[in-house]
Order: C-alpha cells, then sequence, then structure tokens
C-alpha cells in the first residue's frame, strides 16, 4: 500500500492511498463466494449459481461494497503508517474502483495542532471564600417557604399575588375564538402568564364576580389569526384566594426528605446543602477563571471539523434544555448561533488536553473515591451509590474527569497570580450573568 501525504493549507492534509489490485481482488472474489451460496437465481438451484453468473448480476455491487469496506479499514492503516492522529471525519475524494486497477482514494483531512501553553503567570484569579452566616439561613429557609405557597380562601377583593379561579371566553369580532376558553382554572395575579391587561383587569374583584375586559394581543403573539387583534374577555370570578407561608412543621419538612430530627434536623439538612452550593459556586468561579486565562493567553489553530461537531453538540443541547422533542430536528438551529461558544470551547478543550499529556497528568484515585463518597451521602444507601458508580464504567469516567480537571486547575493556580476575597454568601453563589455590571469584567458572552 502506497501512502502519500500533503499539506495543504494551515491544518488541512490531503493524503492519497494506492491499493494494489491483487488485495482487492481476493476480497471481490471471496465476497463473490458468500454471495453464491446464498443467491436465489431463476433455473439455478440454491448453491449452484455459477459464479460468472453471480458476478455478472452483481459484481459491481459487490465491488463497491468491498472498496467502501477497504477505503474504511485502509484509512486507518495509513494514517498509523504516517502516525498522523486526525481531528475529525476525512472527506473521501478521487476514488477509483476499476476493475483490474489499484482502488486509489484521497482522503482530505484536519489534523490536531500542537499545542504549547504558555503565559500561566499571567493569568489572574480572584479566589472567593465565605460562610453561612444565621441570617443567610433564615433567609434561604423563607425563599423555601415562598417557592412552597399555599393559598387560603378569602372574601376580600383579588390582589396581586392573589390566586384567583375562573372561568372565561374570548370573542373575536363576536365569535368566540380556538384557546380562548377555560372553566375553572386557576390563575396567580401578577404572574405575566397571560396577554397584558388581563391580570390587571381581574384585580379588585370579589367571588361571583363578572366582569368584560376589553385587550389587545400582542403584535408578536404565536397565533397569527389573533397577533395584534382586539378581543373581549367575559370572565366570571369563582374564588379569591391568598397566599400564605407554609408552617415550619413535619410536613413540610418531609418535602426535603427530613422524615425525624424536627426543625432542626430540616435546618442542619438545608445548611448541609447551602454548604455543597456555596463550595461549587466557589469552584466553578474559579475554574472559569483560570480557563478564561488559558484561552487569553494562548493562540491555538483551531480544526474546524472539531467547531462542527461541537456546534452539533450544542445544537443537540439546547433541543434537550428547551424541550424540542424527538421531531425537531437539532440541524435546523443557525450554525451561527452557537460557533463563538463551540470555537472556545473547543480552544480551551486542546489547551488543557496538551496540559494533561505534556504533564502526565492523571486523575487521583483518592480523590475520586472521596468525590463519590461525598455525592453518596446525601442518599439513604451510600453504599449501594458508591458500588453503582464503580461498577459503572460511563459514570466513573464521569467523576475521573471531574476530579482531573479540578487537578489541571490546581495545577495552573500553582503559576497564576490568586487574590483572596471574602465575600457575603450571597455574592459567593451568584452567577456572573446576575451581577450587576460594575461587579463584573466578564464579556457579554463569558460562559458561566
Amino acid at each position: 500500500m502506497q501512502v502519500t501525504v500533503e499539506t495543504t493549507a494551515g491544518l488541512e492534509r490531503k493524503m492519497r492511498v494506492v491499493v494494489p489490485s491483487e488485495r482487492v481482488e481476493v476480497q471481490v472474489t471471496e465476497k463473490i463466494k458468500q454471495t453464491a451460496k446464498q443467491a436465489k437465481i431463476n433455473g439455478f438451484r440454491p448453491g449452484k449459481v455459477p459464479l460468472r453468473e453471480v458476478k455478472r448480476r452483481f459484481g459491481a455491487g459487490i465491488r463497491q461494497e468491498v472498496s467502501s469496506e477497504m477505503i474504511q479499514s485502509t484509512y486507518g492503516e495509513a494514517l498509523q503508517k504516517e502516525d498522523i492522529n486526525p481531528a475529525g471525519m476525512p472527506k473521501i475524494e478521487e476514488v477509483n474502483i476499476e476493475e483490474g486497477k489499484d482502488l486509489e482514494y484521497t482522503a482530505v483531512f484536519e489534523v490536531f495542532p500542537e499545542v504549547e501553553v504558555s503565559g500561566l503567570e499571567n493569568i489572574e484569579v480572584e479566589r472567593l471564600s465565605s460562610s453561612i452566616e444565621e441570617a443567610d439561613l433564615e433567609k434561604m429557609i423563607d425563599t423555601l417557604r415562598e417557592q412552597r405557597l399555599v393559598y387560603a380562601e378569602t372574601d376580600r377583593a383579588a390582589a396581586e399575588k392573589d390566586q384567583v379561579n375562573l372561568d372565561f371566553e374570548g370573542f373575536l369580532e363576536d365569535e368566540p375564538f380556538e384557546g380562548g376558553k377555560a372553566e375553572g382554572t386557576d390563575l396567580v395575579l401578577g404572574s405575566g402568564s397571560m396577554i397584558p391587561g388581563f391580570e390587571d383587569g381581574l384585580t379588585g374583584l370579589k367571588a361571583d364576580e363578572e366582569k368584560d375586559l376589553k385587550l389587545t394581543f400582542p403584535e408578536n403573539y404565536q397565533a397569527e389569526n389573533l397577533a395584534g387583534q382586539e378581543v373581549l374577555f367575559k370572565i366570571k370570578v369563582n374564588k379569591v384566594s391568598e397566599p400564605e407561608l407554609p408552617e415550619l412543621n413535619d410536613a413540610f419538612f418531609e418535602q426535603f426528605d427530613v422524615k425525624e430530627g424536627g426543625v432542626e434536623a430540616f435546618r442542619k439538612e438545608v445548611t448541609n446543602n447551602m454548604k455543597r452550593e456555596l463550595d461549587s459556586a466557589i469552584k466553578t468561579k474559579v475554574k472559569d477563571q483560570v480557563m478564561d486565562g488559558l484561552s487569553e493567553n494562548n493562540e491555538v489553530d483551531l480544526p474546524q471539523s472539531l467547531i462542527d461537531q461541537e456546534v452539533n453538540r450544542m445544537r443537540q443541547e439546547a433541543v434537550q434544555q428547551f424541550g424540542g422533542g424527538a421531531q425537531f430536528d437539532p440541524s435546523m438551529l443557525p450554525a451561527e448561533m452557537f460557533t463563538e461558544q463551540a470555537q472556545k470551547r473547543v480552544k480551551i478543550g486542546l489547551i488543557v488536553s496538551s496540559i494533561v499529556d505534556k504533564n502526565n497528568l492523571v486523575a487521583d484515585a483518592e480523590a475520586v473515591r472521596e468525590t463519590i463518597e461525598e455525592m453518596a451521602a446525601t442518599y439513604q444507601e451510600p453504599e449501594e451509590v458508591i458500588n453503582y458508580y464503580y461498577s459503572n464504567e460511563q459514570q466513573l469516567s464521569q467523576i475521573q474527569n471531574m476530579v482531573l480537571e479540578a487537578q489541571i486547575v490546581d495545577f495552573v493556580l500553582d503559576s497564576a497570580k490568586v487574590t483572596d476575597k471574602t465575600v457575603s454568601y450571597d455574592e459567593a453563589v451568584k452567577r456572573e450573568a446576575e451581577l450587576p455590571a460594575e461587579e463584573s469584567d466578564e464579556s457579554p458572552d463569558a460562559e458561566d
């Protein structure tokens, strides 16, 4: 087998492969013999079809199939022979599968760039530290209660944040329109669930009162027949209920899997969860600064094939996140939506891989064990969870990657400019996107 490699531009390579015809013909002949044993042709007994007849009828298809298989196998052989590590799948061109001649083809692909990581000493990292104060705990408990509001019926008029049970029907030019009717539906005033003006129009109504609301649908409303249209809603209020915070009792605690120990056990559970969130948030912010610093201090040639792969992966993630379902084709999402972020991910991935390879970093087994045990501690049967991770190669690999990522961050921090800062719990756990502009110097497209 002859192999020649040409550098065309940047990371792109053209590899011409020539496979001796003898090697191809051996495979074609073998495939014809196999086909003859199975072929059913009128006028011939099963298994007795002459090879020449099989070749006449099926030869072209068999040669095509054999050539395709041989291209796949010899492509890998050629890469190994030339000691080439391709990035992404190749494009096969200029294929010659003519009988009696050598099999020839050209594989066009990109290679991984050589990455020399530098500038670690220029990376600036602000490492936060924080603690959970009593006020933080009380605020979190209040938040949990507010998330599980209960509603008690009242005789007063409806106000914002009340839950109103109502019947309504909408009319467009005196005719009911599809989707504009409901009976016995609950609506929290101020939730923004309905079109502008609907919830405001219910304020001040009591149970058993009726009202007509003249409203206009937004110009960009999803139903084209209603967009920008003036409509009339006939409304009847059935019940008004006011929000109440649930009591801190056993029924409330059980919603958080605290089945005994009362308020003390509940407060301990909430505190432990807050500690985990705090630790995770601080680690994430340090990691993001490290990764951004690596990217800013290193220039890397990016294989377009890897960017395309990452774009497709992000398309899939977007469809899953927003519930597109199996019927939605991710490729319908414009690549431009993800290109910039995909480039950043690919660049950081190549830099991190270089650090791992050139410093022989591997996930520390003890740290992996500690991570799994910490995760398992949140379950009722920790040993079962630990055994699950160690018996599931894919899940174990994810934990190993987490640990290795932490080791990479520590490796960079040893050389980076690190300043320590003590902040409140709220500031420590707040995501960058939630911070006021003056508190964050991250660019709009920075990763969270």
